[in-house]
């Protein structure tokens, strides 16, 4: 089978990292040796690559970095993770997320009147990090959310995962008010265009920033690993990473700024101006890419 695939185009988002063990790193290296051996092109689209502290995972990643042809960090600290396994390599570069060129869906059915700020949760939050912040980010969440309510924001829940996700909704909802609706959708286009409507969002998918982020929504973000990090500031806005043990009055002052006009008009424009130059780059790739594969 694997002598009839000539292209193999790899967009897994964030899966070759420590933080998901060794069996993904190590399918990764044997998957790349065999496509290298067949003459397949190998391509890694731009995701979130380390950090890599288990040596296994080490040898793993530097095998395939030595057998695609392309291979995408999605940011510098990704990068920078690579180059201090592999050196500098001529197949290795950065290049943005590129899901902020993907149109987005008009949502059918979707009451903006009575929904307008954004909730969206991750159990990531809650499994991939320490026990001090997996703890907190329940009590977190439901605080941004009965902030948000008590506001007069008009917040609804927003579940784009698992039943996980799911849970955490039903518990932040029920722990503010039962009014507040949750929305589950799993297509990534309406997602997108729900966010999309929405006067602003907090949330803690990556991907539920960048579609915020990339269709000039304000947003506020906590995240379980560094690509939450690079991806405000690749927006301008690092102030926007938010801290699940900061006091609840620095809280209340960042989600402020989405609430003040003045402040929120200022966020906008300075995050639309940094997506102009983040599409550009993203088609700069995609250039490379088609490129490549027409050799």
């Amino acid at each position: 089978m694997i002598k009839e695939v000539d292209i193999v185009i790899d967009a897994s988002g964030f899966q070759y990292t420590d933080q998901w063990g060794t069996n993904s790193c190590l399918e990764l290296a044997d998957s790349c040796k065999r496509w290298k051996k067949n003459g397949t092109k190998v391509i890694l689209l731009p995701q979130a690559f380390g950090p890599y502290k288990i040596k296994s995972n080490q040898k793993s990643i530097k095998i395939a970095l030595n057998h695609a042809d392309l291979v995408f960090a999605r940011e510098k600290i990704s990068y920078d993770y690579l180059v201090d396994i592999a050196g500098e390599c001529p197949n290795l570069k950065i290049a943005p997320d590129f899901t902020n060129l993907i149109e987005h869906i008009a949502p059918e059915n979707f009451d903006n009147e009575s929904n307008h700020f954004c909730i969206v949760p991750n159990y990531r939050m809650v499994d991939k990090t320490n026990k001090k912040d997996s703890e907190s980010y329940l009590p977190f969440m439901t605080e941004v959310t009965r902030y948000a309510y008590e506001k007069g924001q008009k917040p609804f829940i927003l579940v784009h995962g698992d039943i996980n996700d799911l849970i955490l909704a039903e518990k932040i909802r029920d722990a503010v008010n039962t009014n507040i609706q949750i929305i589950k959708e799993t297509n990534p286009l309406k997602i997108k265009g729900i966010l999309g409507t929405s006067s602003a969002t907090v949330g803690s998918r990556f991907h539920g920033l960048v579609s915020a982020l990339s269709q000039g929504i304000p947003a506020l973000g906590v995240g379980w690993s560094h690509k939450y990090q690079m991806l405000f500031e690749d927006y301008g806005f690092s102030e926007g990473l938010l801290d699940l043990h900061m006091p609840i009055d620095e809280l209340h002052k960042k989600m402020d700024l989405l609430f003040n006009v003045t402040t929120k008009e200022k966020i906008v424009r300075m995050i639309k101006k940094n997506n102009e130059n983040q599409e550009q780059q993203a088609r700069k790739m995609w250039d490379e890419v088609i490129v490549f594969l027409k050799t």
